[in-house]
């Protein structure tokens, strides 16, 4: 049995090894999107203009006159002192073809006092790469690969990596049933079938220490031992000692990427989960969105209302439209918490883009066992869960993940190399009949 889960784990290894490197050195990276962001890019979120900042709404009324062929889809309900003011922007339908313009940006950045554009640009673009572009391009390269659109499909590398992490769930305890000494069980002797029951406990104790006492060295790293010896005690140790967090990041990646084609229809089975406003309407086209009759204006105020008659003490903080699904969402938090500083995220309440009738909400930590669960998805699997903290320690796990991934490859290449050479003293005459072949090539 511990042979076939080997030859398991050698093949599944292999497989998502590759995956796993580009997505652990990503995802190390990508935990400080916004400070990378910010850092590369300050002409862009930097405001330097001193005096009263205009409103947003105002601001987002500006840009939609500048871009006739585009539409203002969310927007920031804070102004921060010495910052710029980011607008999400979607295109309209073109009258003539029927078609999506296609702007070449999603993105404008606007300094609040004077209302002067500070720059556009198209987030997670694919080609050029660009430093206003590096870092959304990683944060998509990580979970999308970038794979094209085909036959209609947008989601194949979204797919793709969904299912190398349900490998890699699955392979983590093999992993970690492989690092297990083999069980030895306590036999009595043929002339001792009447030992008393504690005998027989006392056997057993011993054999438990017997096993700690073995498994222990799968705990070490053995240095200056040879590269092999290194590469192979990395690989188990390391894979030992962050076991769980590397179950809850494979887990959570399977559960994000696959979420509405797996994920949600395997928790429904388990607990209610609450269908979002979004789970009981069907997304239009992509070149047919919702056109809103209610603005901006009047659904922050609504939800501004309910949020008071609700007793909810965070203001309202950012708006956006889902355009194909015809659906406002409000937030609700605190301006330090705008990137997520911990939690499972900001509350929500969500309108009707037609006739603004009420659809629901989305409260932190509460609902169902489900819908607790399936809110921790992100947080836990980008650390944000805990905050600081957190992040730091998913962007080291991303550089474990990756370390994992070459020390196994290393693994599997030297025992390969091994097997072939004890093939080979095994078959002289094999051996002979290569080396003439080569030979021979080499005269020709």
């Amino acid at each position: 049995m511990r042979a076939f889960w080997t030859v398991v784990h050698r093949w599944v290894g292999l497989i998502t090894a590759g995956f796993l490197f580009l997505t652990g050195i990503t995802g190390a990276v990508i935990s400080w999107d916004h400070e990378l962001d910010d850092w590369l890019n300050p002409h862009l979120v930097e405001a330097h203009t001193q005096g009263s900042a205009q409103s947003p709404l105002l601001l987002a009324e500006q840009i939609e006159a500048r871009y006739p062929e585009i539409a203002v889809r969310s927007l920031p309900l804070f102004v921060e002192e010495g910052e710029s003011l980011v607008f999400g922007v979607a295109p309209r339908v073109d009258p003539v073809t029927q078609k999506l313009f296609e702007p070449g940006f999603n993105q404008v950045f606007v300094d609040p006092v004077s209302g002067e554009e500070l720059g556009k640009r198209e987030w997670g673009a694919v080609w050029p790469i660009s430093k206003e572009t590096f870092v959304s391009f990683l944060y998509k390269l990580h979970y999308t690969l970038h794979l094209p659109e085909m036959w209609g499909i947008d989601r194949w590398g979204i797919w793709l990596l969904g299912i190398i992490a349900i490998l890699w769930t699955f392979d983590c305890f093999v992993g970690a049933y492989l690092t297990l000494p083999a069980r030895k069980r306590p036999q009595l002797k043929a002339g001792d079938r009447q030992a008393s029951d504690d005998a027989l406990a006392d056997d057993m104790v011993i054999v438990s220490k017997s096993f700690w006492q073995r498994w222990q060295p799968a705990w070490k790293i053995r240095m200056g031992a040879g590269p092999y010896k290194l590469n192979f005690d990395l690989h188990r140790a390391v894979s030992l000692w962050t076991w769980g967090i590397l179950f809850i990041v494979a887990f959570t990646a399977f559960s994000l990427n696959l979420f509405r084609e797996v994920f949600h229809p395997m928790m429904n089975t388990f607990s209610q989960v609450t269908p979002t406003p979004f789970d009981q309407r069907e997304r239009t086209p992509k070149h047919e969105p919702v056109t809103p009759e209610l603005s901006f204006v009047e659904v922050i105020a609504i939800a501004r209302a309910d949020a008071q008659a609700r007793g909810w003490e965070e203001p309202a903080g950012s708006v956006f439209y889902a355009q194909n699904f015809g659906i406002y969402g409000v937030q609700f938090f605190h301006p330090e918490a705008d990137h997520g500083v911990g939690g499972v995220g900001h509350k929500r309440l969500y309108y009707d883009a037609v006739d603004g009738r009420y659809l629901g909400d989305r409260q932190p930590w509460k609902g169902t066992a489900a819908d607790i669960f399936i809110q921790a998805q992100f947080p836990l699997h980008s650390g944000r869960i805990l905050g600081l903290p957190g992040r730091i320690l998913i962007s080291v796990l991303g550089l474990v993940v990756a370390m994992l991934s070459v020390t196994g490859v290393y693994i599997w290449w030297k025992k390969r190399i091994a097997r072939s050479k004890q093939l080979a003293r095994a078959d002289p005459a094999a051996t002979r009949r290569v080396e003439l072949l080569f030979s021979a090539q080499r005269r020709d």
